[in-house]
């Protein structure tokens, strides 16, 4: 069992968890499907292929990995729990069997996968804390990198998206510090491109209404 007391307090769970009430269908939906496809204490066993998507938001893109991929495990975390209802929603309705979820912070979940278990790992638009005296708040520190490079497979990668020039650079540079990631900005690789398969997000389609341009990156895993 995950020890969730110790948690770091620059690694404790910050912002809502909650918006609308939830429809009695839906809180149906985190009774019945949720438990059925929690994210188990050891959820990688037996699968070859194993993607995470760390805080899915509206649930857009980790539902298309989903479907896109039916013979990947796809695990989702995601602690706002109306993004989880609406993953259960289509799980229930399209009959979603390679999905698992957790309707909390990722970290309670990251210690259980085993070393080198995941092919992919997907952080897109998550929240920046643009406020200096918030920036510890950040998923992405040092320490999380670290954390990323032992789940990854070697030349595994790790997906990350954001509309906020500060916080990619925040990512950029620790990145570059980091021993266990390589990324290469050229034509291929080109950060203002849209990945070929997105599907869109509400969160993209936000910052780009408001004006700001999404970034997309790849950092491979050595």
């Amino acid at each position: 069992m995950t020890d969730t007391l110790n948690i770091p307090a620059h690694h404790r769970l910050y912002g809502r968890a909650k918006g609308k009430p939830l429809t009695a269908y839906q809180a149906g939906l985190m009774e019945t499907v949720l438990p059925q496809f929690a994210i188990s204490e050891n959820p990688t066993e037996g699968h070859a292929r194993v993607y995470l998507e760390i805080g899915f938001g509206a649930a857009e893109h980790v539902l298309h990995l989903a479907r896109t991929h039916p013979d990947t495990l796809i695990l989702g975390a995601e602690p706002f729990l109306n993004g989880v209802a609406k993953a259960c929603a289509a799980i229930d309705a399209e009959g979603i069997t390679n999905l698992r979820l957790h309707g909390s912070d990722v970290r309670d979940i990251l210690s259980r996968l085993p070393d080198a278990s995941l092919d992919r790992l997907y952080i897109l638009f998550p929240d920046p804390w643009p406020k200096s005296r918030h920036r510890k708040r950040r998923l992405i520190q040092e320490d999380t990198i670290a954390e990323f490079a032992r789940l990854l497979k070697p030349g595994g990668e790790w997906h990350f998206a954001s509309d906020i020039t500060d916080y990619v650079d925040w990512v950029l540079t620790r990145t570059a510090r980091s021993p266990d990631f390589t990324w290469h900005p050229t034509p291929a690789q080109d950060f203002l491109a849209y990945p070929t398969d997105w599907p869109g997000t509400k969160y993209e389609k936000k910052a780009v209404k408001e004006g700001r341009t999404p970034h997309f990156f790849v950092f491979t895993r050595r």
